[in-house]
């Protein structure tokens, strides 16, 4: 899908750094053979998956110390894949996912940069036919709740892909629909843990953005809910 402008910046993650390549522009759409919008992409949202925002920052420095030991690991809505790359490099089984057409060339791209062997990808559309990955003991995501709908479809797609007892990892903007999101994990058997962070960049204002942790121990209370 040519038509696209880039650039390669550099992301220090706990002590290592690591390189990215991204959008050089907010605003850049390109869609030739239509392939964006077949996925349901919009052009509005067509850029968003190549930026690398504050809050997959945040994730990914969660993840450069969080417990990895014996988990499979799934991100949704990966975009350039940074979180993947961190947990890459320390050896975790981890599988990356996104729905934008782009998106698993550029994570095969950061992974060569990074010199990392090829990580798992699936290009799972959260409201679409079972992607066949199976399921996980930890799911991370950031800024992954903006369109109204998402708190559903996300729910819908974590109860798919969730082993009984799991963790679910999410670095929140504060778009507003992580209020509905959270009813439908509690209504799954989650318990969640909120911890405010100060992102860096401009986004979010004010106090900042959230680290939401949503842990269950056991079979679901009411899978149907999602």
């Amino acid at each position: 899908m040519p038509g696209y402008n880039v650039e390669t910046n550099t992301q220090r993650i706990g002590e290592l750094d690591y390189r990215v390549r991204a959008l050089t522009d907010r605003r850049q759409y390109s869609d030739p053979d239509g392939e964006a919008e077949r996925a349901g992409v919009t052009p509005a949202s067509w850029p968003l998956f190549g930026v690398l925002w504050p809050a997959g920052i945040a994730l990914a420095e969660a993840m450069s110390v969080i417990p990895i030991a014996g988990l499979r690991i799934l991100e949704v809505g990966c975009g350039l894949g940074l979180s993947s790359l961190v947990l890459a490099r320390r050896g975790a089984d981890i599988t990356a996912s996104d729905h934008h057409p782009l998106a698993e060339a550029f994570m095969r791209h950061n992974t060569d940069l990074n010199d990392l062997a090829p990580i798992p990808f699936s290009h799972a559309a959260w409201g679409g036919p079972d992607p066949g990955l199976g399921r996980f003991d930890l799911l991370i995501g950031a800024d992954v709740l903006y369109e109204h709908e998402h708190p559903r479809l996300l729910a819908a797609f974590l109860a798919l892909h969730a082993n009984p007892t799991v963790q679910f990892v999410m670095a929140d903007a504060g778009r507003g629909h992580c209020g509905r999101f959270s009813e439908r994990m509690l209504a799954q058997g989650y318990t969640r843990v909120e911890k405010r962070v100060q992102f860096g960049g401009s986004w979010p204002p004010g106090a900042g953005g959230r680290m939401l942790t949503y842990d269950r121990a056991g079979p679901p209370v009411a899978a149907g809910r999602a």
